[in-house]
């Protein structure tokens, strides 16, 4: 079941969607300015504020899904602006990255949807954004597979498996990166 915050973010999401008819820099736009109303709503950046994050990268992949709008592109948009707007008010690339990612595969497992697919282009994301705000996109990338493969083997061994085999076969992936962190 979506917190509220998730729910919240479905709901607006859903009408960025329709509206704009497809997943593209209306749709990152409108998940960047969703996480920084949210976390200036929330205050002071603390743990649990960060958790906030990822509660709403799971809405807005239910959003995605409930459209049936592509989980592949709408997990790579989601993560670009999720963490362009955590870092906008504070919080640091490397916890953007955890909760973004973590949030994309729990959605996507909440939702049914391909939990191998969202773990490769919220990591495709995760990358483009370091890369687009200055970030150390090496660090970015190892962050961004770990967590992958964290988030998908707390779903279950299949999941793991398949994220890890996913991540392992995507050419746009670095792969020293990859296989330095699954070994």
């Amino acid at each position: 079941m979506l917190s509220k915050h998730a729910q919240d973010s479905k709901n607006i999401l859903v009408n960025v969607i329709k509206g704009a008819g497809e997943i593209g820099v209306a749709f990152q736009t409108a998940v960047k300015d969703n996480v920084i109303t949210v976390l200036k709503n929330v205050g002071q950046i603390t743990t649990t504020a960060t958790g906030v994050v990822s509660d709403i990268v799971s809405g807005a992949i239910a959003a995605v899904f409930q459209t049936g709008s592509s989980l592949t592109t709408g997990s790579k948009n989601i993560a670009l602006g999720a963490i362009k707007g955590a870092l906008e008010v504070g919080i640091t690339s490397v916890d953007a990255t955890q909760k973004v990612v973590s949030g994309a595969i729990k959605g996507a497992a909440e939702v049914g949807g391909d939990v191998a697919e969202v773990a490769v282009s919220s990591v495709e994301g995760a990358i483009e954004a370091a890369g687009e705000v200055g970030a150390n996109t090496e660090e970015i990338a190892k962050t961004a597979v770990m967590t992958a493969v964290k988030a998908a083997d707390e779903i279950g061994t299949e999941a793991g498996g398949s994220v890890r085999k996913a991540l392992l076969s995507t050419a746009s992936l670095p792969k020293d990166v990859v296989r330095s962190v699954l070994g």
